[in-house]
């Protein structure tokens, strides 16, 4: 499924939203969008060092994402890992998987 400019704003707000309520402004540690077909990637600023951290796949419904885990060990993402500490934490939204993202790196 396609990610519209809307879908993408929305997304944008939600990852903004998290950012500002976990992370103290003035430390450059951040979550960052980055889009590549039916795929939104959550990827971590930490002070001009970005990382992966996961994938999700837009379904076609706003609040029912899949969920990849980036594997550094392996250096992919992998859905079908699901035992990571914050995995309690994926509800099929952006702001579950945020807090699964937090919670695992």
């Amino acid at each position: 499924m396609k990610i519209t400019q809307e879908i993408k704003k929305n997304a944008e707000k939600i990852i903004a939203d998290f950012n500002k309520s976990v992370f103290d402004e003035s430390y450059e540690y951040r979550y960052v969008p980055r889009y590549k077909g039916g795929f939104l990637y959550l990827d971590r600023n930490e002070g001009g060092t970005v990382s992966p951290i996961a994938r999700l796949k837009y379904t076609g419904d706003f609040s029912k994402w899949g969920f990849a885990i980036y594997k550094y060990s392996r250096d992919k993402y992998d859905p079908g890992e699901w035992m990571f500490p914050g995995s309690e934490e994926l509800d099929g939204t952006i702001l579950g998987a945020l807090k699964a993202a937090e919670k695992a790196y």
